[in-house]
């Protein structure tokens, strides 16, 4: 089977293992079954029982990687619909997005800097809460790596799409606005696909939070670098 064909299977293979892993987890409805984390899971294990290299996954990947600016241009639609919350929570909106991607810069730089890391792993590890192409950018300006940037926001999206909503839960935190908010400033696009499932109100809110984490990430890290004597 040549590289087209190939493509072409596992990108209806991705789209069909995400459909019945969605419904999974609306049957089952438990917070370790996460949609992203387990279709990516089982993806993983038929290249592995198939014996194939992750370069036979690549032209599925870049096919539906095109398709992110689209998904990402889209939210604007139901960001609009709920434009009423923007005028009515304008300003809770900055100030707990901005202060939740402050507090995930530091938060993450004093623990990287007080186990002992290299600078360049501190400074790689700031921008893990927002989405690739701002980390990828702000860890190269500072001197970081930024495939390691990369490999920690896709950590970050992870675990903030399998554990945020039931931490949520948990601290009795309903409002869909609170919730769309948290996931999308602290989980970025992960985080939003998981906001998305909850509601459309929540879906809005995420894709807001994830776009001003970013301006707010790359505004604040001057500061945080000098804070925390990476200059």
């Amino acid at each position: 089977m040549d590289g087209l064909a190939l493509g072409v299977v596992f990108v209806v293979l991705t789209v069909a293992v995400y459909l019945a892993c969605r419904r999974l987890a609306f049957w089952v409805n438990h917070p370790l079954l996460n949609v992203v984390a387990v279709s990516a899971g089982v993806i993983i294990a038929v290249l592995v029982a198939c014996d194939l290299p992750y370069a036979a996954y690549a032209p599925a990947r870049e096919a539906m990687t095109t398709l992110l600016g689209p998904a990402t241009v889209a939210l604007a639609v139901p960001l609009y619909r709920h434009r009423r919350l923007l005028r009515s929570h304008g300003l809770a909106i900055l100030a707990s997005v901005g202060a939740g991607a402050l507090l995930a810069m530091v938060s993450a730089g004093l623990a990287a800097s007080l186990g002992g890391l290299p600078r360049e792993v501190v400074v790689s590890i700031l921008p893990k809460g927002v989405s690739i192409p701002f980390a990828v950018e702000i860890s190269r300006i500072y001197d970081g790596i930024p495939a390691l940037s990369a490999a920690f926001v896709v950590a970050t999206g992870t675990l903030g799409s399998l554990f945020g909503a039931w931490l949520l839960n948990r601290s009795g935190i309903d409002h869909p606005v609170a919730r769309g908010l948290a996931l999308g400033t602290v989980s970025h696009a992960q985080g939003t696909a998981t906001a998305l499932l909850e509601g459309e109100e929540q879906g809005a809110m995420a894709g807001l939070a994830m776009i001003l984490a970013g301006v707010f990430t790359a505004g604040f890290a001057p500061l945080v670098v000098r804070l925390l004597g990476l200059l």
